[in-house]
């Protein structure tokens, strides 16, 4: 005689396919399903254990999707079971795993991050899953995205906190908003909210400066480091002009002094090579200086950088004087001297 399958409601079916085909033994309970016929479907194979209390309802390799479902429901709470009282995850994904589901990085993070409400109990440890925790989860969650994560605007600000250094933390707002999944003023609001934060004062500078138009961590740089510090006028950001078939974009440009500066902060140029080329061939061809510095310019010889931007700016009709920025050894400070 075959054996029965177990009773499942188009409710649970639903909650199954929802979460990528994983189920916790708690959700089966609130939805009818005995201990007996689950020991079945795990003892024939046809189910599979993930973590401690969440089953894979098929067999082989998870994927990626119920990978991080099995992470969020092995450390969500186990509730109390009430008749008709249905309960959803109380973890989310959060930080670098979060960061890969709203496209902020593009290689899966080793270590799935999870976040659950501080103050209740640590969740059982399980391999391969980092637990943060925070007393502020029930506004950080994000309302309806699949599976639970934190708000992109949380998810940037947590990963500012575990950042290495500061210039990994201002690389995350400025793929944020470069990537146009959020705004430097949202980002600048939930900032606002938080009353602990590691180098506020430089993230909120940070996107200040996004907010004036620059879209990567080199053009950050280049605005506070070289401009701003050097009271060097400021240039339109990442203005669009047609080139032939195509468009292309000036990082910075100095429109009334006939001056662009193209910033390259990749390793490998290779590949835009050509691109480049056009764009400065096309500052040529309209009559302008163009003027092009890579990532060890703008942070190890800012003052230098400065230096040849104002020659050319005076050059095309600027009037103003660079200034001394904060560095002992800066070029107009010794100038001055």
């Amino acid at each position: 005689m075959p054996r029965r399958r177990p009773p499942m409601g188009p409710d649970l079916v639903a909650l199954i396919r929802a979460q990528a085909g994983v189920v916790t033994r708690w959700q089966l309970r609130e939805h009818g399903v005995p201990d007996s016929a689950i020991r079945t479907l795990l003892g024939s194979g046809r189910w599979t254990v993930r973590h401690p209390g969440v089953h894979a309802t098929f067999s082989g390799d998870l994927g990626r999707t119920a990978e991080l479902w099995a992470a969020v429901l092995a450390c969500s709470r186990r509730p109390r079971l009430e008749p008709g009282v249905r309960h959803s995850p109380d973890a989310v994904l959060s930080h670098e795993t979060a960061a890969e589901l709203y496209g902020l990085t593009d290689r899966p993070s080793a270590v799935i991050h999870v976040t659950v409400p501080d103050g209740r109990r640590r969740p059982v440890a399980a391999p391969g899953i980092h637990v943060h925790f925070s007393m502020h989860l029930a506004h950080r969650r994000h309302p309806v995205q699949s599976p639970p994560r934190t708000r992109v605007e949380d998810t940037v600000l947590d990963l500012t906190q575990t950042a290495p250094d500061l210039d990994t933390a201002i690389d995350w707002l400025s793929r944020a908003c470069g990537s146009r999944l959020t705004t430097s003023e949202r980002l600048a609001v939930a900032l606002q909210t938080r009353k602990k934060v590691r180098h506020r004062r430089e993230l909120q500078y940070a996107l200040d400066d996004a907010a004036d138009g620059a879209h990567n961590l080199l053009e950050l740089r280049y605005h506070r480091e070289v401009e701003r510090a050097h009271g060097l006028p400021a240039g339109g950001r990442q203005l669009r002009r047609s080139l032939g078939d195509g468009t292309i974009y000036d990082d910075v440009d100095y429109g009334g002094h006939a001056t662009v500066v193209h910033l390259d902060g990749r390793v490998h140029r290779q590949t835009r090579m050509f691109q480049d080329m056009s764009r400065d061939n096309a500052a040529v061809v309209e009559g302008r200086d163009p003027l092009r510095y890579g990532w060890h310019d703008v942070t190890e010889r800012p003052c230098h950088v400065a230096a040849q931007v104002a020659l050319v700016l005076s050059r095309n009709g600027w009037t103003g004087r660079p200034r001394p920025c904060a560095r002992t050894d800066c070029l107009f400070r010794r100038s001055a001297a």
